[in-house]
This record gives C-alpha cells, sequence and structure tokens, in this order.
C-alpha cells in the first residue's frame, strides 16, 4: 500500500495533474523531516536492542510495588515522556512489546498496559515538534521555535494528558476493569552489554538536550543516532541490519504529499474550505479541530492534517494549532486514524493480546470529544 501510494503520486506528476514545480516544493519541505523520522526510528530501534526500554519498565513495575494506583502514574508518565521526547510512533512501535513483555512477569493484565502506550502515544504529542510528524509541519506554518512551540502547547498539553489518564482510569485501570488489587513487581530486567546500555541512554539523554537547547532537529536525532550506530558497529554487528531504516514510512510520507495536494486541486480544498471555515474565532478553532479529527478518523492523521493546513489563512495560528490538537488528540477512534495505532494493534496482533474494538471505538470517542473540548479550551485559555 505504501509503494502503491508512492507510485500513484509520481503518477500524478507524470501526468501533469501535480504541477512538478509545486511536486518539488512538497518535496523540499518534507526533506528534513524526512531526515528526522529515519534517524529517530534508528536511535529509538536500537536504544530497544540496548534493553534501556526493557530495563526502564521493569524499574517502572518495580517502584510502584505492587499498588496499581502507583503503577497507573509511573505508566502513564513513562510513556508521555518517550513520546514527548521520542516521537509516537517509539511510543506504539518499542515502546509497546516492552510493556506487553512486562505484563506476564509482573501478572498484570496486558490490556491496561496497552491501551496507556496507544492513547498516549496520540493525546501526548502535542508538546514538541519531534513529537509528531504533523508538529513539525505546524511548527513551521506558524514560524514558531522549538521553545516558542513548546511555551505555546504546554498546556494544551497537559490537558490532553490529563483527560487521557482519568478515562484510562475509569475504562481500563479501575478494580473492576482490571481484574485484580495488587501484582507482582517483577525482577529487575538485565542491562545486557553494558557499554551499549550507557551509550544508548546518553545519547537519547544527548538528542533530548539538544532540541530542548534549539539545535536543528534532524541534525540533533542525526548525531544522537550515529553514536549509537558506532557504538552496536564496535559491540554488536549483528543488530546493523538494513530493517532498521524505515524506507516504508519515508515512501509512505513522501507518496502522501503528491496525492494529498493533487487531490486538493480537484475539490478536497473546497471541502475543507466549507468545513473548517476562515473565522479565526473560539468557534473556528474548535471547528478545525472537530474537522481534523474526523478526517484523522476517516483517512490518516497526517493527510487529514495536511488537507486542513492547506485552507486555514495563514495569519490564523490559534486556528492551525486548533487542526493540529484535532489531529493529535483525535485519531484514537478507528485503527487507521494514526500510523502509531496501526503498528499498535500489530504488536497486539503478535502478543495475542485481545482488544475488544467495540470498547476501543466507544471508549475512543470519550477520549477524543473530552479530549479535543478540554485542550481546545486550555489552547484558547492561554492565547
Amino acid at each position: 500500500m505504501r509503494i502503491g501510494l508512492l507510485v500513484v503520486g509520481v503518477g500524478c506528476v507524470v501526468t501533469g495533474l501535480l504541477p512538478a514545480a509545486e511536486a518539488a516544493d512538497n518535496i523540499r519541505r518534507i526533506g528534513p523531516l524526512l531526515l528526522f523520522l529515519a534517524a529517530v526510528i534508528i536511535l529509538a530501534e536500537l536504544t530497544k536492542e540496548a534493553n534501556v526500554f526493557d530495563v526502564l519498565a521493569s524499574r517502572v513495575a518495580i517502584a510502584g510495588r505492587g499498588n496499581y494506583a502507583a503503577l497507573f502514574l509511573l505508566c502513564t508518565a513513562f510513556a508521555s515522556f518517550i513520546t514527548i521526547f521520542l516521537n509516537l510512533d517509539t511510543t506504539a512501535v518499542l515502546l509497546t512489546p516492552v510493556m506487553l513483555a512486562l505484563a506476564p512477569r509482573a501478572r498484570i493484565a496486558p490490556l491496561p498496559l496497552a491501551m496507556t502506550t496507544i492513547w498516549l502515544a496520540n493525546t501526548a504529542s502535542l508538546l514538541l515538534p519531534v513529537s509528531n510528524l504533523t508538529n513539525l509541519l505546524a511548527m513551521g506554518r506558524v514560524g514558531l521555535s522549538t521553545r516558542e512551540f513548546a511555551g505555546r502547547m504546554w498546556a494544551p498539553q497537559a490537558a490532553a494528558i490529563a483527560v487521557t489518564m482519568v478515562l484510562l482510569w475509569i475504562f481500563y485501570w479501575r478494580r473492576g476493569e482490571r481484574g485484580a488489587d495488587r501484582y507482582d513487581p517483577p525482577p529487575q530486567a538485565p542491562m545486557g552489554d553494558p557499554v551499549l546500555f550507557t551509550v544508548a541512554a546518553g545519547a537519547c539523554v544527548l538528542f533530548i538536550a539538544a532540541i530542548l537547547a534549539g539545535v536543528q532537529i534532524g541534525v540533533a536525532a542525526a548525531v544522537a543516532a550515529v553514536v549509537v550506530i558506532a557504538a552496536f558497529a564496535w559491540r554488536d554487528r549483528s543488530k546493523l541490519t538494513w530493517s532498521l531504516f524505515p524506507w516504508q514510512l519515508l515512501v509512505f510520507v513522501t507518496g502522501l504529499f503528491l496525492v494529498v495536494p493533487t487531490l486538493s486541486r480537484y475539490g478536497l480544498d473546497d471541502l475543507m474550505r466549507a468545513i473548517v471555515g476562515g473565522d479565526g474565532d473560539g468557534l473556528g478553532d474548535y471547528r478545525a479541530a472537530a474537522a481534523g479529527a474526523g478526517l484523522s478518523n476517516i483517512v490518516n492523521n497526517l493527510p487529514a492534517y495536511y488537507a486542513g493546513e492547506r485552507v486555514i489563512p495563514p495569519a490564523n495560528h490559534d486556528q492551525l494549532l486548533s487542526l493540529l490538537v484535532g489531529t493529535n488528540v483525535g485519531p484514537v477512534i478507528t485503527p487507521w486514524a494514526s500510523l502509531a495505532t496501526l503498528l499498535w494493534f500489530e504488536w497486539c496482533r503478535r502478543r495475542e493480546v485481545k482488544v475488544p474494538l467495540v470498547k476501543f471505538v466507544l471508549t475512543g470517542v470519550c477520549l477524543a470529544v473530552a479530549g479535543i473540548a478540554a485542550t481546545i479550551g486550555a489552547l484558547l485559555l492561554t492565547a
């Protein structure tokens, strides 16, 4: 499907449906984003191979001391931290299997842990540009630095996480849902190669410090990834395979930025303009968020954001950020709403974790509605 999307996109350019100049502009725009995406995923993959996530997850469970309320708070903090600083796909692809592997060792029901990772992979992805690819697009559009972006989005991010935690507890973590009063703290996960563990953990810290210091995110991710690659080349070359390179994801993103502009030229812009509207007031902000969430759950959040961005006036910064909220917090209803959710479902299938689809959709609707309402409210109050 990803290759097919790219083929269709290239076909749009070859046939003239999408002018070559516009296609080239789109590719130039996403070039730095693709560099960041490739580097951060390689960094995260090798960090997992160095057992950093396993050690941290086991320490989280040990720190909870068998108390589910404490474990809940620690797991939500852990998943939020990974999403904010290492991208939502890292939480979905790498943290999910770690948490699902932790469940049988501590005799914890796997579904609460799984839902924590996927809900927070989406709703905790608002604070920093690196948290979500849509954030990188929005930051460039509104002309904010990393610190300025975080300063504008900290209150909406706090609201989104707070609502997510409340609904996670009600729907998945309370006694009647999890099925036990206490859990068994697991043994400490082995560190493995101490050199790889230290280098990988240090590279992640270096990456976080660099982006907070204002270093260009693609450069920061690439440097951190190179450091970890060098360590594995020295200590364990068997882990350095071509499968580390996320070419399928890069093909998918490139194809989207050719197909969506083509559709926009032939009616999608008019449709989105009618749905989103051009008003920069509070009502316009909520309309933009609702449109972003709705379209995300129909097609996917990345094309939903891009289609909405094209019709929002450049001066309407809050409306654009509201669209961003809709495409980040809203994709929790359908399995295809975000790439992170698709990848999460695949991991649940591999680990034989049964996800009741009706409950997933209905609770996702509650989170999308309540989360967007609270998050947009926080965005407007701090404008």
